[in-house]
């Protein structure tokens, strides 16, 4: 299996987030567990800029899609203590 293009922290970096550990486990923690029907795009917290940009992503299965989808899947988890 091929590894992923980009990792977690380079998709917060692009997205002008904080993308230390320390900074994505807060980040995940404030804004989880996100709605079973909200798309991660619409989440009220991105700027228009940030919510295109992984809109774009997912819908082109770029290669940023599939880091997304690991950011979707841990906002939708939420924390793990």
């Amino acid at each position: 299996m091929e590894q992923p293009t980009h990792s977690l922290p380079a998709l917060f970096k692009q997205l002008g987030l904080a993308s230390d550990p320390v900074s994505i486990d807060q980040f995940i923690a404030s804004h989880s567990p996100l709605k079973p029907e909200l798309h991660l795009a619409d989440a009220f917290f991105w700027s228009p800029s940030q919510a295109e940009f992984l809109r774009d992503e997912i819908l082109d299965d770029a290669d940023w899609a599939e880091v997304v989808d690991q950011l979707d899947v841990m906002l939708r988890k939420g924390r793990t203590p």
